[in-house]
Parts: C-alpha cells; sequence; structure tokens
C-alpha cells in the first residue's frame, strides 16, 4: 500500500480480522518496521508521525542495524530518542542479538554476523577491511574498536532492550512468537528469531500479534497477526501501523 497514512481498507483482510478478534489496545500506539540502518528514511517516517500527535506512544519493533549503510546514526539517534522520551519503546531484534553476540564472542559469532549485514554495521562505526578469512587477532581488534566506539552506554542500552510489549490484547515483538504459550511465558529467541508453529496456528488468547522481520511487499493484517516489514533497505519504504480500537492506519516513508 503505497502513500502517507493510507487506510486500511481492504474487506476482505477487515473480514478475516474480525474472526480473530477485534483489535483491542489500551492505549493508541504507532509500531514502526525494521529499519535496518536507514537513518534517513526513519527521519522522514518520524516527521511524519510527529505530525499526528494522536499516535499515541512510540514501539519500534527491532532491527535498527545492519543492511543498510548508517546502523551507527540509527542507534545513536533511538538511543537519545528513548533518554528524550521515556515512553517510547525499543524492542531487541535478532539483528540486535548478532551484535551483541559478536561483542561477546568475535571469533564465534563474527562470521555468521558479516553474512547478515554485520558488515555494513562495522563501517558505519569506522571499522573496515573486515572479512570472515582474517586471523584471530583482527576479529578481536574489530571487536574492541566496536565496543570503543559505541561506547558502554550504548551497548548496556542495547542490551537491556525488552522482546516484546503489549496493550489490552495487541502485542507488538520483533518476529513472532509461540502461539501455544501466553506472551509472558515466551523464550526471548522466539520473540526475536521467530517460531515454527506463528503463521501456522492460530493463537487462541486473543492476542494480536504486530511484528516485522518478514519482509512483505505491503503492511498486512491477517490471522491475528499485522506485519509492518516492508523491507526498507531493498525497498527505498519504511512502515508504520498506527494501532487504535477503530482499527489502524499504514504509515510509510
Amino acid at each position: 500500500m503505497h502513500g502517507f497514512f493510507s487506510r486500511f481498507r481492504n474487506t476482505a483482510k477487515r473480514r478475516k480480522a474480525a474472526e480473530f478478534a477485534p483489535l483491542a489496545p489500551a492505549e493508541d500506539f504507532v509500531a514502526v518496521g525494521d529499519i535496518h540502518g536507514c537513518y534517513d528514511l526513519m527521519g522522514r517516517l518520524l516527521d511524519r508521525i510527529a505530525l499526528r500527535p494522536d499516535c499515541g506512544r512510540l514501539v519500534f519493533l527491532g532491527d535498527y542495524i545492519d543492511r543498510g549503510e548508517n546502523s551507527a546514526q540509527v542507534l545513536q539517534a533511538l538511543h537519545g530518542l528513548q533518554v528524550s522520551n521515556p515512553d517510547a519503546v525499543c524492542l531487541r531484534g535478532n539483528h540486535e542479538d548478532m551484535l551483541l553476540g559478536f561483542l561477546d564472542d568475535p571469533l564465534g559469532e563474527g562470521p555468521g554476523w558479516l553474512r547478515h549485514g554485520g558488515r555494513q554495521t562495522l563501517a558505519s562505526f569506522g571499522i573496515a577491511a573486515v572479512h570472515a578469512g582474517m586471523p584471530d587477532l583482527n576479529w578481536i581488534a574489530a571487536r574492541d574498536s566496536l565496543q570503543n566506539r559505541m561506547g558502554a552506554g550504548l551497548i548496556s542500552w542495547i542490551r537491556t532492550l525488552p522482546a516484546y510489549w503489549q496493550t489490552g490484547n495487541v502485542a507488538a515483538v520483533h518476529a513472532g512468537a509461540d502461539p501455544a504459550c501466553p506472551l509472558e511465558a515466551q523464550e526471548d529467541y522466539h520473540l526475536a528469531w521467530g517460531h515454527g508453529n506463528f503463521g501456522r496456528v492460530p493463537r487462541q488468547d486473543g492476542v494480536w500479534i504486530v511484528h516485522g522481520h518478514t519482509i512483505a511487499e505491503e503492511v498486512r493484517a491477517e490471522g491475528g497477526r499485522i506485519c509492518v516489514d516492508t523491507g526498507a533497505f531493498a525497498t527505498g519504504k519504511l512502515s508504520a501501523v498506527a494501532v487504535r480500537n477503530d482499527g489502524f492506519e499504514v504509515l510509510t516513508a
């Protein structure tokens, strides 16, 4: 769906969603999909959200880094935003997990992170010439450089990001959730990386899941799920949804 604040009007999808349960958040909020280092798109989207103060709380669905070119700027901006606006929610995605894995175990986790966009994140912090076949000492040096350039405060902030946030019968997560478990009993791994039954087995507790992680051509709602990841780093389109009791609206930049 294209355009700013396009209203979701697909009657068939409305009917399918209604069969699951009506959206009933206890407060209005706007959920922002996977940013992946697209700092300019994030700025444009936040400017547009700021024009609509009725959107409510800001919720970011994770995967702020990798693939795009400006991961450092995205992390620093979100960290600063949450300091100035403590009501904002920033969830932790699987790409943040991979970054933390590299910091904790550069030799074991570094090559895998590079394959999934870590090279761009390192470059955004001014760390270049990192490649899978380099000696162990180079991996350790790259990790040490990243720690120094990120700083303890930013790293600590990432480590403490929550795995989900819930209001009423709507929960925001990064990747998905085990449909057999209540949100408070979920493993953080499934919330950040996904679960095999998510999207195949309907939840029984009537809780809608707003998520990113899985790229869709457009924001879609089906079976109690709203997918907000429109692949900003590849498509140039960063999306969000403003969720209210009367449904939701799609925002794009």
